[in-house]
């Protein structure tokens, strides 16, 4: 039996290979993280060949040259990161949403399809973004772009653009529109980051002089729920994004750690050690006493609900190692999922209900599995051997983890076949505890 030892704030970041019995009392699998300055820049770094990739061209963008943001380069970016596109260099052509592209010309390129658009400073200080997604095979205008932003959303639109092109060439919906938490330390300071889709735009929700970890996105995605530390011992706080309202849900006795949001928005699913083990409560967020979902005399914690909502997923050592299991949501009988290797932990479930992505140790290596659901055949999906954390994209078709390469933190993408995979690197600093938001309402 794995006994339960309360953690310290330090302890909360400790490497993956610590004692699974140093990590249970709060959220699992919480590390260091080195100095990342607030305004830092990301560059997108995508490696990896797809099997099938739509040949694109997006043109620069008439205007962008005295645009605030690189219209273009960001639509390239997300559409290269979705490993469903392969860019075809367009530098130095000319091509507004007005002009009739030279198709042949394009065609000649082997491109497939062609972006190509301005951006226009109004009077008012806004920018006119427009754009022209072009067939070029067939030779007929896909869909057309028009958004007036401010400028501090500009990529913003950018990313709405890049989605509309996704989900016109793909019929898929596209997620670079999207956002994701995450967590720095700077020297003593921990800030709680909400950034786009791509790592750039963070703006910190949270700073504080203890541990913040654990951020889960509400379903709305205006809510985050979090462990901090602040009081000295883990609790669990859900902070609404647009006021910046914080609001205590989980301080019992004991640890309160790794809080998941149900689907309805109204409960979340988290460890408490408040009856002397750590197991699993859903408490109420506006109030009332937290209902025990699991009787076990093991650790259980992780939880992740399904997409359907029928069944909650979670780690737990009730058969002597940490494996994956998962039970109706109001509690029941429990099955477990996992059972190749001795140490699975950190599930998350697609969207779509087909996957479920998870972390093993193999040979003192950390790596992320993707298991089809409908078979349970699991697949390594990185060639890393510290990998952290995954978390799905609201489509289904990307995950964002934690891993390092070359000895320092990264947060990359990857597509379920490991084959493209895109890196997030930070100017001088580590980013850790991603969780991927829900699609923006």
């Amino acid at each position: 039996m794995i006994s339960v030892v309360r953690m310290t704030s330090s302890q909360a970041f400790s490497r993956p290979t610590a004692a699974w019995s140093s990590m249970v009392c709060a959220a699992f699998f919480l590390f260091i993280c080195v100095q990342q300055p607030a305004q830092a820049q990301f560059r997108v770094e995508v490696t990896g060949v797809g099997l099938t990739q739509v040949p694109l061209a997006v043109v620069p963008f008439k205007g962008e040259d005295v645009s605030p943001q690189k219209i273009a380069a960001i639509v390239i970016a997300d559409l290269e990161r979705s490993g469903q596109f392969r860019a075809v260099e367009a530098k130095g052509e000319t091509l507004d949403e007005v002009s009739r592209p030279d198709l042949p010309h394009w065609r000649q390129r082997n491109a497939d399809a062609l972006v190509a658009g301005s951006v226009t400073r109004l009077a008012d200080g806004r920018y006119d973004v427009r754009a022209r997604l072009w067939d070029v095979v067939g030779g007929q205008i896909r869909a057309e772009f028009k958004e007036a932003v401010v400028a501090a959303d500009l990529r913003l639109a950018a990313h709405r653009l890049a989605d509309q092109v996704y989900e016109k060439l793909t019929g898929e919906k596209g997620v670079f529109a999207t956002r994701i938490a995450y967590v720095t330390k700077a020297g003593t300071r921990y800030t709680l980051w909400v950034a786009d889709s791509d790592g750039e735009g963070a703006q910190a929700a949270l700073a504080s002089p203890e541990p913040i970890i654990s951020p889960s996105w509400s379903p709305t995605g205006s809510q985050l729920a979090y462990v901090s530390f602040e009081s000295r011992k883990p609790v669990i706080y859900v902070h609404e994004l647009a006021s910046g309202k914080r609001q205590l849900v989980a301080n019992f006795r004991g640890s309160n750690s790794a809080p998941t949001w149900a689907p309805d928005g109204k409960s979340l699913v988290a460890t408490l050690s408040r009856d002397g083990g750590s197991q699993l409560f859903q408490i109420d967020v506006q109030g009332g006493s937290p209902r025990r979902l699991t009787q076990s005399s093991g650790i259980d914690t992780e939880p992740a609900f399904a997409s359907n909502g029928g069944k909650l997923y979670f780690v737990s050592d009730r058969g002597g190692s940490p494996q994956i299991y998962r039970m109706p949501t109001g509690g029941g009988a429990v099955e477990r999922v996992t059972f190749n290797g001795t140490y699975n932990i950190s599930p998350s479930l697609s969207p779509d209900g087909r996957w479920m992505a998870y972390v093993t140790r193999t040979g003192g290596q950390f790596k992320l599995q993707v298991m089809d659901l409908s078979s349970g055949q699991s697949s390594a999906i990185t060639d890393t051997g510290a990998d952290e954390k995954p978390s799905f994209a609201p489509n289904s078709k990307l995950l964002v983890y934690a891993t390092q390469i070359q000895g320092r933190e990264a947060l990359m993408t990857t597509t379920l076949d490991g084959k493209i995979k895109a890196r997030l690197a930070g100017q001088g600093g580590d980013i850790r505890e991603p969780d991927w938001g829900p699609f923006r309402q």
